[in-house]
């Protein structure tokens, strides 16, 4: 996997798949609390409970959401998260590659990934859920995520403070040690987006990343018909390792 496509917690240009080049910003989201180790990877409103489990050096890590300004005028007016990632490292990164879950690596061209359905991808230490949220599953939308008031985790994400509308770094309702959660939107909405790692070469793990698939190079075109002998078929145009896995999205 070549470093190169990996665009998270960078500014400047990027790509799109469309073929337009766009401004990337990066927004800290403050700090998330992994004191077992058991970083949690989901949509929270969907799968808080049914976490991708990451195995990280326990700590308190900073947050990061990477942001693409798709607008056709480069305006600021229409921007997409690209990239949500947790930095567990302040080491120069030299390559990614498909983050492990407790369970192992995947297998060769796999990744792990979050599975969305609300629009939403988040970082929890897993082992915090059970302990710091209401027992019943069943009230956790009237009384963690729609409350009503400024404390329910839909108005947070939908507020501008402290951190930009969509994001959210929220403590969870039973905390005693300051368990949280950190959550962004999921770039163009609901899908499967695969969790990667970067890695220093020395071998250390520098961040764990939320590939959201906004950012890309285009395809390759396929090119134009020629005649070919029997012994010399055509070969198939090259495609970037993610697009190419997911089938060019």
């Amino acid at each position: 996997m070549d470093l190169s496509e990996l665009h998270a917690l960078s500014t400047g240009l990027a790509p799109l798949p469309d073929g337009r080049r766009v401004e990337l910003s990066v927004v800290e989201l403050g700090e998330l609390n992994v004191a077992s180790g058991r970083l949690g990877a989901c949509d929270p409103f969907a799968y808080l409970q049914d976490q991708v489990v990451v195995p990280v050096p326990p700590g308190r890590y900073p947050v990061f959401v990477t942001v693409a300004d798709v607008s056709q005028a480069q305006d600021g007016s229409h921007m997409r998260e690209a990239y949500l990632s947790v930095v567990l490292s302040g080491a120069e990164p030299a390559s990614v590659e498909a983050a492990p879950k407790e369970s192992g690596r995947p297998g060769d061209g796999r990744f792990w990934g979050v599975g969305v359905d609300a629009g939403t991808v988040a970082f929890v230490d897993a082992d915090a859920i059970p302990r710091c949220m209401p027992a019943d599953v069943t009230d956790w939308y009237s009384e963690v995520f729609d409350t009503g008031g400024a404390d329910g985790w839909f108005a947070q994400m939908d507020s501008d403070t402290p951190y930009p509308a969509g994001t959210a770094n929220i403590v969870l309702p039973r905390a005693t040690d300051g368990e949280n959660l950190v959550l962004s939107h999921s770039g163009w909405g609901d899908g499967f987006y695969p969790l990667l790692q970067s890695v220093s070469a020395e071998g250390t793990v520098t961040a764990i990343h939320i590939e959201l698939l906004v950012v890309g190079e285009p395809e390759a075109q396929e090119p134009e018909p020629k005649p070919v002998s029997a012994e010399a078929p055509t070969p198939e145009p090259s495609k970037g390792w993610l697009r190419r896995l997911f089938g060019g999205r």
